[in-house]
């Protein structure tokens, strides 16, 4: 996992080398070496504003237009396809890859992952704007080491449903920027390693920060055509998006605080629990300095759950966390959570964890290069775990069974 230097409030938020991986057979579940401790939850507090960028959004909005969520799939123009030939895990239900481009793309990773059941619930196929779709998060490097910097980060939308082609489309992320008579939008270089889609609104993890907001009901469209580095607002009504048809604007931002002497928060991954009407988040951090794991911070990590305001897709203008854990674990790149059970992911110990308070920990064998985790809720058939690989020539996105991974 790729992740981008920097150093905020004497933390070290910084992300080193690609961890690529066979793939797990059937899970070896034992228990765990030690569980995790309960914290203080009230140290953990978030600052939440939709509004931040109101002015600009709305002459964005007016001057280029917006395309609805039916519209943008209408016009998918990248084929996905199915998994890695000899790609297995235990419990495995469905998934695919992309297309060859973004399988072996050096540049850009897939890190997040969330679906229209997260947005919408199991009510009518679990479909938004009359689809069933699963979102990844992306970001792009200048280069295909790992000291790349980072330039920008987007989202695939990926039809789930037999009803449509087996298509997905691209949507850059951008930040409003310019005055509300001459609006224009800049790339967002951060990690996005964790996305959660809960009503209209998408929240993305910024790794020292908080999250992101995003509003699905404001796809604008762009002109196509100019050159590949081209961004915002080029001379009168002309914007150009990387020769992205379709960017999506922020609209705010949740900002994550700590009391002084408690380490800030790092936002390596994000989950939504419809159940509690949660986001929970957790850190990437390891137990020691050492060569596979250099600029991290060594430290135990941390899982911290924040509620929506009651009745709402939205927090509140303050929100004090819920819950807060400390982790025996490492190296976590996934977290989810779903009536009161955990799962972690980590993809330096290919090992995925599982705990509830009154049944303790297990562990399962887990596949390499692994990446975030989203619950799959269904009134039907099994509830699943849907989650992805990073490594570039093996980036299946997979569903697996969740009880086959102590959900039970």
């Amino acid at each position: 996992m790729f992740r981008q230097v920097r150093r905020t409030a004497g933390a070290l938020f910084a992300a080193g080398l690609l961890v690529t991986g066979a793939l797990a057979g059937a899970p070896a579940a034992g228990a765990a070496a030690a569980a995790p401790t309960v914290l203080d939850a009230s140290a953990y507090t978030l600052s939440a504003d939709y509004h931040q960028f109101d002015a600009l959004d709305s002459a964005l909005v007016s001057t280029l237009g917006t395309s609805p969520v039916h519209t943008v799939m209408a016009n998918a123009n990248h084929d996905r396809q199915g998994l890695t030939s000899g790609f297995s895990v235990a419990g495995l239900s469905t998934g695919f890859r992309f297309d060859d481009g973004d399988d072996g793309d050096c540049y850009s990773y897939p890190q997040g992952i969330t679906t229209s059941r997260d947005a919408v619930g199991t009510a009518n196929s679990g479909n938004y704007d009359g689809h069933q779709l699963v979102l990844v998060s992306w970001y792009t490097k200048d280069s295909c080491t790992k000291e790349g910097v980072h330039e920008r980060s987007r989202i695939t939308l990926v039809d789930w449903d037999a009803t449509y082609p087996n298509k997905y489309r691209k949507i850059l992320l951008v930040e409003p920027t310019g005055t509300a008579a001459a609006p224009s939008f800049k790339d967002i270089p951060i990690h996005a390693g964790g996305v959660s889609w809960y009503g209209d609104y998408l929240y993305v993890a910024e790794t020292g920060n908080g999250m992101r907001v995003f509003d699905l009901r404001k796809i604008l469209n762009t002109d196509t055509g100019g050159t590949a580095d081209q961004i915002g607002r080029q001379s009168g009504s002309v914007y150009y998006a990387h020769n992205y048809a379709y960017v999506l604007p922020q609209v705010g931002t949740v900002t994550a605080h700590t009391p002084t002497g408690t380490k800030p928060l790092v936002w390596s991954s994000i989950s939504l629990d419809r159940v509690s009407k949660s986001i929970v988040m957790t850190e990437y951090t390891c137990p020691e300095l050492s060569t596979d794991c250099p600029d991290y911070p060594t430290r135990a990590p941390r899982a911290v759950r924040f509620p929506f305001a009651p009745g709402a897709t939205t927090f509140a203008a303050t929100t004090t966390a819920s819950q807060a854990l400390q982790l025996p674990w490492y190296k976590l790149n996934g977290v989810a959570s779903h009536n009161g059970r955990w799962w972690f992911n980590s993809s330096g110990q290919k090992k995925l964890y599982y705990w509830t308070p009154s049944a303790g920990p297990s562990t399962f064998a887990w596949v390499g290069g692994g990446e975030s985790i989203s619950y799959w809720e269904d009134s039907t058939k099994a509830d699943l775990l849907w989650s992805l690989q990073e490594t570039p020539g093996g980036r299946n996105v997979f569903a697996v069974t969740q009880a086959t991974y102590g959900g039970g």
